[in-house]
């Protein structure tokens, strides 16, 4: 384990935002951290960099108990906050280069690690300008490139794709699994589930400062009582056929929007054949149909409910 984080408690006053927290990040790995807001994730991150004192447990970095004295381990740490954090009277180059000296001291080696940042997040064009002449995407890569040019063996990424376009999107996610392939150890969090879905190969859920789920996102999946989504292209449909629907095997819920008959089911065998075989026997005129697996945002809603968080 490089992270090991044991009965971990963090109040402010009354308020618990750390509840006896216990989970482990493993060598190699893309770990997802998600919850809702408020549930704790940055509160848990700052106290494994040491930022935050702690009311009780235990926390280990690389086998050591963490401290704000733990310096070999923060040398082998890259953070990336959500909130953009370089300086804005440096150029591209100037930021990654200031960053990077404050780990790697040769002059040589870091000039070589400041290019190779650069190139690796797609900023050779850009090294001259100056923060606030980049649009967000761009913005994000330099964030970035400042975190990791040191090659840290853990890197953390607090949201890192928060309002970029599609294009800077899949350039951060491509990066960050090639930083993983090159060993780098990620603890990544994120409110695209997508994303999360996409690169992490282990997840876990907090929520009100708990762990309430965590392992593969098949493991997860299979945790709830959701099953399949089946829309299917009815036109002209009338309440009673509507209620016929709701009264079939495994039935959660029925909408019918704009010709489209979306059916969310619980978890069964076979839900989509009796849906087929409904239609059948009673001559229903339809267009395409598609079934849709549960998601990672469906296991997320399920578990931490659907009700609007602050």
């Amino acid at each position: 384990m490089v992270i090991k984080v044991n009965n971990l408690v963090k109040r402010y006053g009354d308020l618990v935002a750390l509840d006896h927290l216990s989970f482990d990040v493993r060598e190699g790995e893309i770990f997802g951290l998600l919850g809702p807001n408020g549930s704790g994730k940055t509160t848990a991150i700052n106290c494994i960099l040491s930022l935050l004192s702690y009311d009780k447990g235990e926390i280990e970095v690389f086998g050591k108990p963490m401290t704000p004295e733990s310096y070999e381990a923060k040398r082998n740490i890259g953070v990336v906050m959500q909130n953009v954090a370089v300086f804005n009277e440096l150029t591209v180059r100037e930021n990654v280069d200031y960053f990077c000296g404050l780990y790697v001291p040769n002059k040589k080696e870091k000039k070589q690690l400041v290019d190779e940042a650069i190139a690796f997040v797609g900023l050779e064009k850009y090294e001259k300008f100056i923060p606030k002449k980049l649009s967000g995407g761009l913005l994000r890569r330099l964030n970035i490139a400042c975190g990791i040019a040191h090659k840290p063996k853990i890197i953390i990424l607090d949201e890192p794709t928060v309002a970029v376009d599609p294009q800077s999107r899949n350039k951060i996610l491509e990066g960050i699994k090639e930083l993983n392939k090159k060993g780098a150890t990620v603890i990544y969090t994120s409110h695209y589930m997508e994303e999360v879905e996409q690169i992490c190969s282990r997840i876990m859920i907090l929520d009100h400062g708990k762990s309430i789920a965590s392992g593969s996102k098949e493991s997860l999946k299979a945790m709830i009582d959701v099953g399949e989504k089946i829309s299917i292209e009815l036109y002209d449909l009338e309440d009673e056929q509507m209620r016929s629907f709701r009264k079939l095997p495994n039935v959660a819920s029925v909408s019918y929007d704009e010709n489209l008959l979306t059916i969310h089911s619980y978890k069964a065998a076979n839900n989509l054949e009796h849906v087929l075989e409904h239609i059948k026997t009673r001559n229903m005129a339809f267009g395409k149909i598609y079934s849709e697996k549960p998601t990672l945002n469906d296991v997320f809603l399920e578990l931490t409910g659907k009700e609007l968080r602050d």
